[in-house]
């Protein structure tokens, strides 16, 4: 007797698409948090200079109408392993400032999954934080453990975990576990996170006992972004709502970003590249109408 069904029941089934690596535990809000503006006050200049395809070196100074002015030179290398257009191995960052304070971080990957990070930190003379990271990336899952200020002479240490699984090509589950412990004190605090990506929208979910972050980000069409924000704290017993936008002019090469969050501050920063010189300029104003304050800032960056 010939097959009823035809060839179609003998088909084996098709396996299911591989999921891809989640990212990190830090970057869950990154595009919702990218669409608003960043706070400027007074006059900044920032010079660029690749001295090498490896070596680059940045000067910053910042004329400030709220504290001191300060100059800050930041000096990067990077090395020939590239893993992407925004990743290359071992990285060296080094950021120092007029009153020698430094911030220095090192980045490195010690096999193809695993990736190291160290970081310090101190204030003219005194160590503030020194920092250790280790990062595990599997094919669909990330795996990350921070050590804080590591002090074994007074056993304080504290340690952060993180975890995201790609349950589908869309959906992103996770956590986090914050563990601290100095003479007389110790605690943990856990939170629960999720991420669900669309065609043109990303929904992200931070909720433990410290509170809850929910970030939502829509992309309208290739010159409109938006993003909405909601932060609440059960410690301090406050909630905040912000909405922020961004409009993308390329013909003008001009890129907008504003916001307006429930604390009754308003704000903006317009961007304007200059080509063919390597030049952006930068003006941006935040007005507080509830504490009945305002500052702007301009800023010429160079490279």
């Amino acid at each position: 007797m010939g097959n009823v069904l035809g060839p179609a029941a003998r088909r084996a089934p098709r396996r299911g698409e591989p999921l891809g690596n989640p990212g990190s535990f830090d970057e869950l809000h990154r595009q919702c948090k990218e669409v608003f503006p960043q706070q400027m006050e007074g006059v900044k200049l920032i010079v660029n200079k690749a001295l090498s395809s490896h070596f680059q070196v940045t000067h910053t100074v910042h004329m400030s109408t709220l504290g001191p002015s300060n100059y800050h030179f930041n000096a990067t290398y990077v090395g020939d392993r590239q893993l992407s257009p925004t990743e290359a191995f071992p990285t060296l960052v080094g950021d120092m400032d007029n009153c020698g304070s430094l911030n220095a971080q090192v980045l490195h990957l010690v096999a193809e999954r695993i990736r190291t990070k160290a970081v310090f930190q101190t204030h003219q003379s005194k160590f503030m934080t020194w920092q250790f990271d280790g990062e595990y990336r599997g094919d669909d899952c990330t795996a990350t453990l921070t050590l804080g200020n590591p002090d074994l002479l007074s056993e304080s240490v504290i340690m952060v975990a993180h975890f995201l699984q790609s349950v589908t090509s869309r959906l992103v589950l996770g956590g986090e576990m914050v563990y601290h412990r100095r003479p007389g004190e110790e605690g943990a605090i856990v939170t629960l996170a999720g991420k669900y990506t669309a065609l043109k929208w990303v929904a992200t979910l931070n909720i433990g006992y410290g509170g809850a972050h929910a970030s939502y980000y829509h992309k309208a069409n290739e010159q409109v972004q938006v993003g909405v924000e909601l932060e609440a704290n059960t410690r301090l017993q406050d909630t905040t709502f912000a909405f922020g936008y961004q409009l993308n002019l390329p013909q003008a090469n001009m890129v907008f970003r504003g916001l307006l969050d429930s604390n009754w501050c308003v704000g903006g920063v317009l961007e304007k590249k200059l080509p063919p010189l390597p030049v952006t300029l930068a003006l941006g104003a935040f007005l507080n109408h509830w504490k009945n304050r305002f500052h702007c800032g301009f800023s010429v960056i160079v490279g």
